[in-house]
């Protein structure tokens, strides 16, 4: 079955634990581009934490509600706030989740904003965006 939400994936020459701990770190990973600032915790099943960037122009509350060590990483977004789209709240109820597996001597990482689809006013955007922080700035592996 084909699947509309967006999608990405990227191979990287770190271990499944490097880029685990990477991700938990979602304030190493998800800024630098856009004036982002973030309060609250990401590290632990049930943390939550707000993103927000562009001057206030994109606002998300995300909860850890799923963890694989090594594996798996899914937050849930429980509040949004778009001011650049009509519905302000259309990344409300979505997913974000990366799925982590060794591929050789490298790790695949499999990204997926789940609930984030074409239908979307801000998919080509917010697509845009991901790719920026994912392909782009390889995730900051620093």
């Amino acid at each position: 079955m084909d699947s509309k939400d967006f999608t990405v994936t990227i191979l990287v020459q770190h271990s499944p634990e490097e880029v685990y701990e990477a991700l938990l770190n979602v304030r190493g990973w998800w800024s630098g581009l856009y004036e982002e600032s973030f309060e609250g915790n990401s590290e632990k099943t049930g943390d939550e934490f707000t993103f927000l960037a562009g001057g206030g122009a994109h606002f998300t509350k995300q909860k850890l509600v799923e963890q694989v060590p090594n594996k798996k990483l899914v937050w849930l977004v429980t509040e949004s706030n778009l001011c650049f789209v009509d519905k302000t709240d259309e990344w409300t109820g979505t997913k974000i989740c990366f799925e982590i597996t060794e591929e050789g001597d490298k790790t695949k990482i499999v990204f997926t904003h789940i609930g984030l689809v074409p239908e979307f006013e801000c998919y080509h955007s917010c697509s845009q965006g991901w790719t920026q922080y994912i392909v782009e700035k390889q995730l900051k592996f620093n």
